[in-house]
């Protein structure tokens, strides 16, 4: 039996039920599930940045997305809040639209 040890959608169980399989899972605890959250998404920022086309990188940043909403409920604040403090971040600091790098300051 593979062993997973991660942080897995909430379907998941039902679909590998359909298959036939037998599977262990446990509930974590509020500590637990927020380290395991940010671990998810260390694992999905790393196959958003293996993709390699279009489709596979709009599959992972759907997967960030749903960390970010999973996230933002834990801190206590729907996704509108945290889009009303990316906002206010876009006008203060600015976007990343015109793909400015910078090299160096004196």
């Amino acid at each position: 039996m593979p062993t997973y040890n991660k942080l897995v959608r909430d379907r998941i169980p039902e679909i590998i039920e359909r298959t036939g399989a037998t599977f262990n899972t446990t509930i974590l605890s509020e500590t637990d599930y927020i380290k395991e959250l940010k671990k998810k998404c260390y694992e999905e920022l790393d196959e958003y940045a293996a993709a390699d086309n279009d489709k596979d990188a709009v599959e992972e940043l759907a997967d960030l997305l749903e960390l970010m909403y999973a996230l933002a409920k834990v801190h206590g604040v729907d996704f509108y809040e945290i889009e009303k403090v990316r906002q206010e971040k876009a006008e203060k600091r600015g976007g990343f639209q015109e793909r400015i790098f910078l090299i160096d300051t004196e």
